[in-house]
C-alpha cells in the first residue's frame, strides 16, 4: 500500500513506521508541507497519489493555544479539511487522530464514540471541530481518539512523554507531587499503532476510541512507572490547583473501545500492561 504520513517525527508516527514498514511510506512534517495551504495540500497529494493518508501531524501545545487559537485551530481544523479535500479527489482512505480531550463533562462513566463533544479548552474545541471538518468532508475515514499517550520517540511538541519525564524526575531521588484528581486511560503508541493497522484491514469507517482499558489517575499512573522500573520514589498525590495551567484539563476523560469491539477487533491492552512492554523494552530502543 502507498501511505502518506504527515507529521512523522512524532511519537505516534515513530510506531506508525514501524507497523506499515512493509508499506511504500511517503513522510513529510510541518516543515515540508505547510497543511494549512490548501492549494499546496492538493498539489502534494495528486503527486503522490497515495492510497492511504494517514495525519499525525496536529498542534499539542495545550496551554499556548489557549492564547493562540487562530495556529491551533489552522493545524487542527482547516488543515484536517484541507487533506479530506485533497484524499476526496484522489480517493485515498484517510486516518486521523483526536483527542480525549474533545471531552470534559461532569460524569464519571467512560465516554462512547455516540457522546457528544464537550471540550473546555481552546486545543479540545480545535480538535473537536477538526473532527466535524473530516466526517463532513471525506466518508473513507477513520477518526481515532486516543488519551495520554506515550512512546518511545518521546513528544516532539513537549520534549518527552510522562513516562519519560517521571523516570527522569525519579532518578534524581527527591520526593515528588503528581495530581490524583484527573482520571485518565494512558496510552502507548505502539498499542494505538497496531490497532490502526488492524482497523484499516476491516474497511469499517467512522469515529473509533483507540485507547489501552482501565482508567486510573495522573498519580496512580506515576506509581505505576516507578514499580514498574524498581525505583523507590516517593510520590505524594496532589489537587490540580497544586500545578495551575492556563488551558483547563479534564478531570475525567476516560473513552470505551465500544466500536473496535464492534468490529470484531477485540479489547485493546490493559494500561498497566502496556506500561510493561513499554519499559521492558526501553533498553533495547536506546542501544
Amino acid at each position: 500500500m502507498r501511505i502518506l504520513m504527515t507529521g512523522h517525527l512524532g511519537q505516534l508516527a515513530a510506531d506508525l513506521k514501524g507497523v506499515f514498514a512493509g508499506d511504500e511510506l511517503i513522510l513529510t512534517e510541518m516543515e515540508d508541507l505547510r497543511l494549512e495551504d490548501a492549494g499546496r495540500v492538493r498539489e502534494f497529494v495528486q503527486a503522490s497519489a497515495p492510497e492511504l493518508v494517514v495525519n499525525c501531524a496536529a498542534y499539542n501545545r495545550v496551554d499556548e493555544a489557549e492564547d493562540a487559537p487562530e495556529a491551533a485551530f489552522a493545524a487542527n481544523t482547516f488543515a484536517v479539511r484541507n487533506l479530506a479535500l485533497a484524499a476526496r479527489e484522489c480517493g485515498a482512505e484517510m486516518v486521523h487522530f483526536s483527542t480525549d480531550y474533545v471531552f470534559d463533562g461532569p460524569g464519571r462513566r467512560p465516554y462512547t464514540e455516540e457522546d457528544a463533544p464537550c471540550p473546555g479548552s481552546v486545543y479540545g474545541v480545535s480538535k473537536a471541530a477538526g473532527e466535524m471538518m473530516l466526517q463532513a468532508t471525506w466518508e473513507r475515514h477513520y477518526i481515532c481518539r486516543v488519551c495520554g499517550l506515550y512512546g518511545y520517540a518521546g513528544s516532539r511538541d513537549k520534549g518527552s512523554n510522562f513516562v519519560e519525564t517521571m523516570l527522569k524526575l525519579g532518578a534524581k531521588g527527591q520526593p515528588l507531587k503528581v495530581v490524583d484528581d484527573q482520571i485518565l486511560t494512558p496510552t502507548s503508541t505502539l498499542t494505538v499503532a497496531r490497532a490502526v493497522k488492524n482497523l484499516i484491514g476491516t474497511g469499517r469507517h467512522g469515529l473509533y476510541h483507540m485507547t489501552c482499558e482501565g482508567e486510573c489517575s495522573w498519580y496512580e499512573f506515576a506509581q505505576a512507572i516507578f514499580a514498574g522500573a524498581g525505583m523507590d520514589v516517593e510520590v505524594t498525590p496532589v489537587g490540580s490547583e497544586a500545578y495551575p495551567t492556563k488551558a483547563r484539563r479534564p478531570r475525567y476523560s476516560v473513552l470505551e473501545n465500544r466500536r473496535l469491539r464492534e468490529a470484531g477487533l477485540g479489547e485493546m491492552p490493559d494500561w498497566r500492561a502496556a506500561l510493561r512492554e513499554y519499559l521492558s523494552g526501553r533498553a533495547v530502543v536506546s542501544r
